[in-house]
């Protein structure tokens, strides 16, 4: 059986990202004045789930992460994470690939 080594060992920055989103998580929580519990319930999963969301374990779903956020009222971010029109090294790289001229189509055009 495979192991995900990312449960185990992720690289530094992912960790100190999920911890940062955990934190986040918890703050919002605590202002909207909602305990584990009631967010658990109103989500659909256990308080256990809540809060290793809220401590950045690698191994939470992304959908307990996502929902958080929806109860939260915050995944209007969460939407636009990997948005292909803000991925700067995405379009120049893509940008290198396109042709810098028209070529003409071979073979007869019957276009007369």
């Amino acid at each position: 059986m495979r192991t995900n080594l990312l449960h185990e060992a992720q690289p530094y920055p992912v960790e100190q990202a999920l911890r940062k989103v955990g934190v986040n998580l918890r703050t919002a929580r605590l202002r909207r004045g909602i305990t584990i519990e009631e967010a658990a319930a109103k989500i659909g999963t256990g308080p256990r789930l809540v809060t290793d969301a809220e401590r950045g374990k690698p191994n939470i779903d992304v959908a307990v992460y996502a929902a958080l956020l929806w109860l939260y009222d915050l995944l209007t971010p969460f939407e636009d994470l990997a948005n292909p029109q803000k991925d700067e090294q995405g379009l120049i790289l893509a940008s290198r690939r396109e042709p810098t001229r028209a070529h003409r189509a071979r073979g007869l055009n019957n276009d007369f």
